[in-house]
């Protein structure tokens, strides 16, 4: 199994293909199972890596960490794999760790891909959502909350719910416990300040139908990033590789062969 230490905590990942190396960032309570279709598609072309962060998937769930923590992990797995250069990825939470790579080690990212995605949060977006809809959500197990808001977040559910399906058979679930854990650590970031000082050439996508980070939200993240291209998925809500799959993967396809 494909692992590394990063400041002491175990983490996995995977990788394949050969080519220009693509790292891929997942989103909050998923893990890099969430990009197994995406991993098909570009092993074609490029050394495509995903990693399940700390807390997720099949590496140590620390009872506390951070963004930066997140961060760090990637500059971490970057020199266990000896890439010095790399486009990347990120949905959603993974969008933010890609944004602090792009900060912190601009040097070391290509192209940069922000898949709905937002510039700064109080706590984190899912958080938020558990809290607007806190009156409708009474007397529903924590578990089956999100669950219950997929009708805000989501456009197309049944393709949502048949891949959440399929990834409740390969990933663990996170306790409750351990999902307090991620979304604290998504509390408070705020990129909107150095985001100007971006050199990546950078594609934001938002979903339409988006209730947890919104299109307008992606908007801004685009207005502030000086080469930036925003592309809205009409049929959308917060998983456009999910529910416009094809459209997805092609879209990201040709802004990196470009």
């Amino acid at each position: 199994m494909p692992e590394f230490n990063s400041n002491g905590v175990r983490l996995h990942y995977e990788e394949t293909g050969d080519g220009e190396p693509l790292l891929l960032l997942h989103g909050l309570g998923s893990s890099h199972f969430m990009f197994k279709e995406e991993m098909e598609h570009f092993k074609n072309g490029y050394r495509t890596v995903a990693i399940d962060c700390r807390g997720h998937g099949q590496s140590d769930r620390p009872a506390k960490f951070t963004l930066n923590d997140h961060i760090e992990d990637a500059v971490a797995l970057l020199d266990h794999l000896g890439i010095e250069k790399v486009h990347v990825m990120g949905v959603s939470m993974g969008s933010y760790i890609a944004q602090g790579l792009a900060l912190s080690h601009p040097d070391r990212v290509g192209k940069l891909i922000l898949v709905v995605s937002k510039a700064h949060g109080k706590t984190s977006s899912t958080q938020e959502m558990l809290v607007r809809y806190a009156d409708e959500l009474e007397g529903i197990p924590e578990q089956k909350q999100m669950e219950h808001l997929y009708k805000y977040v989501f456009h197309n559910l049944p393709a949502i719910q048949k891949w959440q399906e399929e990834m409740l058979k390969l990933e663990p679930e996170l306790s409750v416990a351990e999902m307090a854990a991620a979304n604290k650590a998504m509390e408070g970031f705020d990129f909107r300040a150095a985001l100007p000082t971006v050199a990546a050439e950078t594609l934001v996508i938002s979903g339409s139908h988006d209730g947890l980070n919104p299109p307008v939200r992606g908007k801004e993240l685009a207005s502030l990033i000086p080469n930036a291209t925003y592309i809205e998925f009409e049929g959308s809500g917060h998983a456009p590789n999910v529910e416009e799959p094809e459209k997805f993967r092609e879209t990201i396809s040709n802004f990196l062969r470009r």
